[in-house]
């Protein structure tokens, strides 16, 4: 029985490192004796270009019937002015909110090799290996009313913090299997002592924690969790938190990995897995065979993993690209005595790696 996959490249550095995990994709189905098929549709600021939305009905449509999704990026400048509701950013909340994908996995690891690449000190964050768990649909990204309206004679901008009981104790949940699989120990992440939104999430929490009482808990106020990722990173294992301080946390941990150019990411929830690098588009370098491939085919390795219950492939891909980082690195992670490769020769020599495996 054959898989669909649908591929969103998107915009800028998508559209490059959208191939070179298809590739990866590719290889892996012939080594598992899998019937992949791929569908690529048009996302973000591209799509808007084609259609006048960033997220049109035939994408929304063959990502529903998927069994899985990779999206490489969307944004850029040309599209900055454009007004808030069709910006290429709103495919990506529409799309979580219509396939309810309301838990993202990030996972921030360090890899021996690139210790020296991370702007941190060697001993802080050598063995580092941390898992945020961001919850996905709720939250102030999706809290109504919000909006900018005249108020006194002046322009007044609002949005709303919003979280129900339910939403939060599914996300629980997830931090707390997450955590029973990895090293048994959940940070929350809140800022209770001022918000009564997340004051509520903290309750939850607490209370969700009876059921799994191997998992041990605490709680933390998310202005001294940026912190402390900054000055001890290894005091992690799994983190829970909302939307809006997940967003921040999880680019706070991709820098303890050396570059945000090796983190992928896992949206999860509802009936198809939506799998993307937590990296942007990058328009900058795009189209000039300069960016980090790694973060999505490390991607296409938790695709396997979640959407198509092949651990040993995420596993094997992982190997891969700690095996071929010890020679090759592209710009973003680059080190005295390695060799600079391209996007396109990086996403060749992890394939290379796998044939070694």
């Amino acid at each position: 029985m054959s898989k669909n996959i649908v591929i969103t490249p998107g915009d800028g550095i998508g559209k490059e490192v959208t191939v070179q995990a298809r590739k990866v994709m590719e290889y892996m189905a012939k080594r598992f004796q899998l019937m992949l098929e791929f569908t690529e549709v048009p996302i973000g600021g591209t799509a808007y270009d084609l259609t006048g939305t960033p997220l049109p009905d035939e994408t929304l449509q063959a990502c529903k019937a998927a069994d899985a999704i990779l999206l490489g990026a969307v944004g850029g400048p040309q599209w900055e002015a454009l007004d808030y509701s069709v910006r290429p950013e709103r495919a990506l909340l529409g799309l979580r909110g219509e396939l309810q994908l309301y838990a993202n996995l990030r996972p921030a690891q360090i890899y021996g090799e690139l210790v020296g690449a991370s702007t941190l000190k060697p001993e802080v964050v050598d063995g580092a290996d941390i898992m945020v768990i961001r919850e996905l649909t709720g939250g102030i990204y999706f809290g109504k009313p919000k909006g900018v309206e005249i108020r006194n004679g002046e322009r007044v901008g609002f949005n709303t913090l919003v979280y129900s009981e339910s939403e939060i104790r599914r996300i629980a949940k997830v931090g707390f299997e997450t955590a029973q699989k990895r090293s048994g120990r959940l940070t929350s992440v809140d800022k209770a002592n001022v918000l009564e939104a997340t004051e509520l999430w903290r309750n939850v929490v607490q209370e969700v924690h009876n059921d799994y009482p191997d998992v041990e808990l605490s709680h933390m106020y998310v202005d001294n969790a940026a912190m402390q990722l900054i000055r001890a990173p290894k005091q992690f294992d799994t983190i829970v938190t909302t939307n809006m301080f997940g967003d921040i946390l999880s680019d706070a941990a991709a820098m303890i990995t050396g570059s945000i150019g090796m983190l992928p990411s896992a949206s999860l929830g509802g009936k198809v897995g939506l799998y993307e690098p937590v990296h942007g588009s990058a328009p900058d370098i795009a189209g000039q065979d300069l960016a980090n491939p790694l973060a999505t085919i490390l991607s296409v390795g938790m695709l396997f993993r979640y959407s198509l219950d092949l651990r040993e492939a995420d596993e094997l891909i992982q190997k891969a690209v700690e095996t071929t980082i010890k020679t090759y690195r592209t710009a973003d992670i680059m080190a005295e005595g390695k060799t600079s490769v391209g996007c396109q020769r990086m996403g060749e020599e992890v394939i290379k790696s796998l044939e070694q495996i």
